[in-house]
């Protein structure tokens, strides 16, 4: 049995930070208390920092040289640990819109990488090609077709039942009917990139449909006459909102009148990260599309429209700190246990507990990332 003891942190546990040390056995958080040891255990010594779960994000495109759509098994192993050197511990690999054979070379790639040990990838994210035209962003509209129960079945089969979330629009003639076979499938179904009207967006959640893809951009926007896609999300309880709190897809007050509306249980900050982030500003792609960024701000070469970001997870939990003026104590949820609530993973991670994987992060006060770890095993360790 391999143990490990974390000593003189303040851990975050039951939503609050706790003078107290971990005991770690087998990958396990298995007891909590003070001046813990235990025969053979290794030991970290977390010097007075930050004890949190690590980072959940379930809508990024890749990270530092990699795009999702163009990967292979190496740049999955690359961009994990660009990832854990953010906090991000558990991330989805999100495709967006592209050709068929592609979105299956990427599958084939992912089920290679997912053999790894303390993986950060868990899971594929389908961004289309279910979706609005009109709302479509970034998405090649000569991609974009109406809803394909076959092709989804096959793209589930060959990855091995880890597509686990989808985007859809649910105007898009055969998606509406599709939700709940959908999630016969084990995919969590998120509404976006969409002109629904409100009455569709409210058939949609009642056939179950729980998550709404970066609420607020590409998709047909809140009047007081009709309220639409965007007032359904947002009047309805069950849903979660993804949020991309990067300053530029969301203005500050935008995100603080969303968490007043939905409260801190239902949001979910996401990156919505292409292969630009942790790089200089320059030339990418972004499936099939080149993509430019200007000042940090990722958009089509071909037109001013913005696509993805260039947002890693602890800069998203730095900015929401900012713009709400809440303590981190408050945020954390927003990419630790509600993204778990919405995955169904909750009694396994997303929080400092026993049982759960020791999946954690050792951050400075100033909220730099000092370590990270996954399953009891170091894969992020800052340079002194």
């Amino acid at each position: 049995m391999t143990k490990l003891v974390i000593k003189n942190g303040k851990v975050y546990r039951n939503r609050q930070f706790l003078d107290e040390d971990i005991l770690i056995e087998d990958g396990r958080f298995s007891l909590f208390g003070k001046n813990l040891e235990a025969d053979g255990a290794a030991v970290i010594d977390a010097q007075g920092h930050l004890v949190v779960p690590g980072f959940f994000d379930i809508h990024s495109h890749g990270g530092y040289h990699v795009d999702f759509n163009h990967a292979d098994p190496d740049s999955l192993e690359k961009v994990s640990q660009f990832f854990a050197s953010q906090g991000t511990t558990y991330a989805h690999m999100s495709l967006v819109t592209d050709e068929l054979p592609q979105i299956e070379a990427c599958i084939d790639a992912y089920n290679i990488y997912r053999e790894s040990t303390a993986k950060v990838i868990r899971g594929i994210h389908l961004e289309g090609p279910f979706l609005s035209h009109e709302y479509r962003g970034s998405m090649p509209a000569h991609l974009l077709v109406d809803y394909d129960a076959k092709m989804v079945q096959s793209l589930q089969e060959r990855a091995q039942g880890d597509i686990r979330y989808i985007t859809v629009a649910p105007e898009v003639p055969g998606v509406l009917e599709a939700i709940p076979s959908l999630r016969q499938l084990g995919i969590k179904v998120s509404i976006g990139h969409s002109a629904a009207t409100y009455d569709i967006a409210c058939q949609a959640i009642e056939k179950g449909a729980e998550t709404c893809t970066h609420t607020f951009n590409a998709m047909r926007l809140f009047h007081q006459h009709e309220p639409a896609i965007m007032g359904a999300v947002l009047e309805k309880e069950s849903v979660y909102c993804e949020a991309i709190c990067d300053g530029r897809h969301l203005y500050p007050g935008t995100v603080k009148m969303l968490l007043a509306t939905k409260g801190w249980e239902r949001v979910i900050a996401i990156t919505d990260s292409i292969m630009a982030a942790g790089l200089p500003d320059g030339n990418y792609k972004l499936g099939v599309n080149d993509i430019v960024v200007i000042d940090g701000d990722a958009q089509l070469a071909t037109e001013k429209v913005r696509a993805g970001s260039t947002l890693t997870t602890i800069r998203a939990l730095k900015n929401i700190c900012k713009f709400t003026g809440e303590k981190v104590e408050k945020v954390l949820p927003l990419l630790t246990e509600n993204p778990a609530k919405l995955l169904g993973v909750f009694d396994t991670v997303g929080s400092i507990d026993y049982g759960k994987a020791a999946d954690f992060l050792i951050l400075s006060d100033d909220l730099a990332v000092k370590k990270t770890v996954i399953a009891g095993q170091i894969v992020f360790e800052e340079n002194e």
